[in-house]
């Protein structure tokens, strides 16, 4: 579903978005925050919560029942409650720019809003004290304001994906899109960060090839590669349990994700849309929704194209914008699949202090390769 102007099948590709990681890595930190920068005037938002253990800040201004109906940005971070920190420098740096809910006269008296949501990877560089911080926001949101319109999004160990795990293979940022024959178009960015798998255990193929949108890509694994696979992610898992990772037990994760779109939309159908994307991600990790994980997906419209057909009769409209809206639902949980998958695609293995996190494809390979273990290692992940 994608021609020429679908630069970068990438959360961008909804015209206006901006995206923008800044990181920290040794010295003890993994970790980061990824900035989502709405255009001038903000995006009409709204948030679905289902994980267990959610850490958030300012969902509850999402709620349709209250004043403001735009967000100026929305904060992806790592560092669990204590890595929020960096949304106040998100905000502090939106109103050097005089971005925000004007309060008072002068155009300098605005008030960003900024929801945030943070995923655990605490300890998992080996020192637990290194967080983000409001310096990290501020960073994140700058590099967010350079780059860009319609540009690239940098994918893999960056940004809220810098200390991500998920089932033990490192995580990342992931990100998709979807053009829709109508013209609209529904794109995702996700921070795969799970205590889930998104490995089927009986062949080692990403469950978001099996049960996406695009189908398996070509031949599964070997049966002996995975079998080396397993066996190398398990020895992974028993030297992550020895270094500073074993800091919190059970794990504690949570995958973050924006699912945005240029149709316009009200608040409450924002909602709808945060919600099943939802289906997304449980189709790309099992379990989701844990106690152990506090799974987020906010929505954006930035109100650029009409949702249903311009001109219809008033007598079908009704029914044409729940066509057109289903259309939007539809391809929202399909594009979180796929920026899942991607996520795992694009992250690169970690061998540190606070534990070892091989990638996806340095066990397996590329998807569809097939084939036994190689040179890429599978028997010791991380190692030269």
């Amino acid at each position: 579903m994608a021609d020429a102007a679908h630069r970068h099948d990438a959360l961008t590709d909804v015209t206006g978005l901006r995206v923008g990681h800044a990181q920290r890595v040794g010295s003890g930190h993994l970790t980061g925050t990824t900035v989502v920068l709405a255009p001038e005037g903000g995006a009409v938002a709204a948030v679905d919560v289902r994980g267990g253990g959610p850490g958030t800040r300012e969902t509850d201004a999402l709620d349709p029942r209250n004043l403001v109906q735009r967000v100026d940005a929305v904060v992806l971070t790592g560092g669990s409650a204590f890595g929020l920190d960096a949304a106040s420098g998100v905000a502090a740096w939106l109103e050097d720019q005089g971005r925000g809910f004007r309060v008072g006269p002068d155009p300098s008296q605005v008030v960003p809003l900024v929801p945030a949501a943070a995923l655990f990877d605490l300890g998992r560089g080996g020192d637990w004290r290194a967080r983000p911080d409001a310096a990290l926001g501020r960073a994140a949101a700058h590099a967010a304001h350079r780059s860009p319109s319609g540009g690239p999004v940098e994918r893999g160990n960056v940004g809220a994906g810098t200390g991500a795990v998920a089932g033990g293979l490192k995580g990342g940022i992931g990100t998709a899109s979807v053009l829709l024959p109508s013209g609209v178009t529904v794109a995702a960015l996700a921070a795969v960060n799970a205590v889930g798998s998104p490995v089927d255990p009986r062949t080692g193929v990403l469950y978001g090839h099996l049960l996406g949108p695009d189908g398996a890509p070509g031949a599964p694994p070997a049966p002996e590669r995975h079998a080396a696979a397993v066996r190398a992610l398990d020895a992974a898992r028993e030297t992550s349990r020895q270094r500073a990772a074993a800091a919190a037990r059970p794990p504690l994760n949570t995958t973050l994700a924006v699912v945005a779109t240029d149709a316009v939309l009200t608040r409450a159908q924002a909602h709808k849309l945060a919600g099943t994307a939802h289906d997304g991600l449980a189709r790309a990790v099992r379990p989701v929704h844990l106690m152990s994980d506090g799974d987020t997906v906010f929505a954006l419209s930035t109100c650029a194209r009409p949702l249903a057909p311009e001109g219809t009769a008033p007598a079908f409209a009704v029914h044409t914008e729940a066509g057109a809206l289903n259309e939007v639902l539809a391809a929202g949980a399909d594009a979180l699949t796929r920026a899942v998958t991607d996520a795992l695609l694009s992250a690169t293995s970690v061998d540190g202090p606070g534990g070892l996190f091989p990638s996806y494809t340095e066990l397996y390979g590329e998807p569809g390769a097939g084939g036994a273990p190689g040179a890429s290692g599978a028997e010791a992940p991380g190692q030269p």
